[in-house]
């Protein structure tokens, strides 16, 4: 479905014309010609990531005009609503532990970076606090230790409501492989982007038992499962059983209530 290129420390995915729909930084919906998961260095401190983007991009060189945005369109809605914008991750993970899957009508790529892990416990001791998370409030990524992020696209034209479900999709199945493989349902700053072609055959929804979501949820396990084992070949993952240096336990209790 893309043409996948690594170029100092950028992953770029492209297909022309791809509508996509972001969590991550600057995210929402946008229809470009590509999508970028970028590595930042240890002590990444920027705030101005726009800028940094495009600097990383051009030493990439993946220069603004050749990824099918002009310098004076960058970033302005389209007829149809859509910004004229490619979706942009950010990770502490080299991108020579991306790893991508395909099935069907899906295919996903996936970085995974475990040591700002977020845990949920199932019986909140009321103690849990939280610790330095690698990211300040906005979510931007400030010295990121870690983060598991995916991309996600079919070659389908999904509704709004199968596109936004499919992040939901893509979400469960990440943290399904996660606890599976590590103990651990994510991280502080995860990020999903998937992608739908707006020419392809009409999909209406994206669940589970849909071709869609069924093959979505195969290709992030096996997309995540490849990148986990590439990062931690040994398996020593900054999980539960270690001491992670990043990371947030939520051990609040909310109010339960009838409606």
């Amino acid at each position: 479905m893309f043409e996948a290129t690594v170029s100092e420390g950028v992953l770029r995915l492209r297909r022309p014309g791809t509508r996509w729909l972001s969590t991550g930084w600057d995210g929402g919906r946008s229809r470009a010609a590509t999508a970028y998961n970028v590595t930042v260095p240890k002590g990444f401190a920027r705030t101005d990531l726009g800028t940094y983007r495009d600097e990383r991009l051009a030493r990439a060189g993946f220069a603004a005009e050749a990824d099918g945005r002009s310098a004076e369109g960058a970033g302005a809605e389209g007829s149809d609503g859509d910004r004229d914008a490619p979706p942009t991750l950010f990770t502490g993970v080299s991108m020579e532990h991306a790893r991508g899957a395909r099935l069907g009508p899906v295919v996903a790529y996936a970085t995974v970076g475990l040591s700002n892990p977020a845990m949920l416990p199932m019986e909140p001791t009321d103690e849990g606090e939280p610790v330095d998370s690698g990211a300040d409030a906005a979510g931007s990524p400030v010295d990121p230790p870690g983060t598991v992020n995916l991309i996600v696209g079919a070659t389908r034209r999904l509704a709004p409501g199968a596109a936004a479900n499919l992040v939901a999709v893509a979400a469960e199945a990440k943290t399904a492989t996660l606890l599976a493989g590590a103990g651990i349902p994510g991280t502080t700053s995860d990020a999903v982007v998937v992608a739908d072609d707006p020419e392809g055959e009409p999909a209406e929804f994206s669940g589970s038992a849909t071709a869609v979501g069924g093959a979505a949820r195969a290709c992030v396990r096996d997309a995540v499962r490849a990148s986990l084992r590439s990062r931690y070949p040994d398996g020593d993952v900054p999980g539960p059983a270690v001491d992670a240096e990043h990371g947030v336990v939520t051990g609040d209790r909310a109010e339960v209530f009838d409606p």
